[in-house]
């Protein structure tokens, strides 16, 4: 421990890094903290490239894991060391190196938190839709290694829609440049969006070039009140089937009500069981005019009542309530379950129906919300003490979600990635031939299995 020491100060500077045990302590998982943990040797932080280069070449030469690090806010155990070694954090990594406006991109280091980008660009008239609930501590070079995703994406897509190159160290210290600034590039395999959602597992991300969109110079909200949530998931599939998509849509259920009825003014109907969250987004007429559309559609569909909210900062306040329902639901129950399961907009019913039944048969407190426009649906056992018959009971109703999802041609994870919480599950999706084939491209990448071992496969044998 001691010539690591030594070595990571050499590498790094004094401040570049700690063996501090109450530093590592913050080091032993992501935002799931209760799923798994580890017990990391040392924690680097470099301020470059060149510095994260010397410790990845540090690592491999002495068969050192190493486990990169954004900013720990993901629910899916991605950066937690379960192998130990070195946490290779990238929050020194936070410049904004250019927003070009004339090519309508951006190169940012890995370490940039994702809301102020997004405010440095909007500010130039610009806008850069990902936009995970996480937004105001996550970091873009995470959100690239999962591919994140967030309400926007039933309009604008994913972040691997606006990934254009990246700069990334390989696990033998090598840096790399992948892609242009070019939109349109087509010489050679797509290492870029190889890089783009692999977790860490095949190289560290150190900068991203994106593209950027002219911001719309206007918003529109609207909200329907449904009688239960399988008319809801109706009202979801047929609206979009009549040709309007929001910017935004989100499915939420009768315990956000309560949250909302702090602040909104006048109260949601307490009858109702579940609401859709929607923006519009275009010039100040489109906007209003798509929201009074889909009010009259839901209004149709047979909604409780249906609000257009075109004060925009009215309409802030409920997608504020909206971006802090989940810590404010972790907070009333000793713990919460998630789920990230994502299915083909027209089938949301019937998973719905599905998930709701799997509830009632196991007994537990289930709720259900998500970017139902796009289908990526967010259920979560609510739990009021925490024993290991009650755990035992959920993640088997988990394992029942995630395996309905699948039958209704769904994926595993929409946004999350796959990290510790999802290996079990990789091959009943992709099957075991693309499974294998991934393995091997991990292993010519990273032949000796140092980077983030133990995530994406249910045993590492990369190496």
């Amino acid at each position: 421990m001691k010539g690591m020491a030594k070595d990571l100060a050499r590498m790094l500077g004094p401040r570049g890094y700690s063996m501090d045990p109450e530093d590592l302590l913050a080091y032993r998982h992501d935002a799931l903290a209760y799923y798994a943990q580890g017990d990391p040797m040392a924690v680097a932080l470099p301020g470059d490239a060149a510095q994260a280069a010397a410790v990845l070449a540090y690592a491999s030469h002495h068969d050192i894991p190493l486990t990169p690090r954004g900013a720990g806010s993901g629910l899916s155990g991605g950066c937690t060391p379960v192998k130990g070694g070195i946490v290779l954090d990238t929050k020194r990594l936070n410049a904004i190196q250019e927003i070009n406006r004339g090519n309508l991109t951006a190169k940012v280091q890995a370490g940039v938190v994702l809301a102020a980008f997004q405010r440095a660009v909007e500010a130039q008239g610009f806008f850069y839709p990902p936009d995970p609930q996480s937004k105001s501590v996550c970091t873009l070079g995470g959100n690239v290694a999962t591919r994140a995703g967030g309400p926007r994406a039933v309009k604008y897509g994913t972040t691997g829609s606006y990934v254009l190159g990246l700069e990334a160290v390989l696990p033998d210290g090598e840096i790399i440049h992948t892609g242009s600034s070019c939109v349109k590039h087509s010489a050679g395999y797509d290492l870029t969006h190889l890089l783009t959602g692999s977790e860490g597992t095949l190289a560290l991300i150190t900068q991203a070039t994106l593209r950027l969109l002219p911001k719309p110079p206007a918003t529109c909200t609207a909200l329907a009140v449904c009688a239960n949530m399988e008319a809801a998931a109706r009202m979801v599939s047929e609206a979009i089937a009549g040709g309007v998509v929001p910017s935004m849509l989100e499915l939420l259920t009768t315990a956000s009500f309560a949250v909302f009825n702090r602040v909104v003014k006048p109260p949601l109907p307490e009858e109702g069981e579940a609401c859709l969250l929607m923006e519009f987004d275009g010039t100040a007429q489109e906007a209003q005019r798509q929201a009074q559309d889909m009010a009259a559609a839901c209004q149709d569909l047979g909604a409780l009542e249906v609000r257009v909210v075109p004060d925009p900062q009215e309409a802030a306040l409920y997608w504020k309530v909206r971006s802090q329902l989940y810590p404010l639901v972790v907070s009333r129950f000793k713990r919460l379950v998630t789920e990230d399961v994502t299915v083909p907009r027209d089938r949301i019913p019937d998973f719905v129906e599905r998930v709701m039944a799997i509830a009632q048969e196991m007994g537990l407190s289930m709720g259900l919300t998500g970017h139902a426009g796009d289908g990526n649906m967010h259920p979560t056992i609510r739990m009021d003490e925490v024993n290991d018959e009650l755990q035992q009971r959920a993640d088997q109703a988990m394992r029942r979600v995630i395996q309905a999802g699948l039958a209704l041609g769904g994926v595993i994870s929409g946004e999350h990635g796959v990290g510790l919480h999802k290996a079990e599950f990789l091959e009943l999706e992709l099957g075991r031939e693309q499974v294998e084939l991934m393995r091997r491209i991990k292993r010519a990448f990273d032949p000796t299995g140092i980077m983030n071992p133990g995530k994406i496969w249910p045993s590492e044998t990369a190496s």
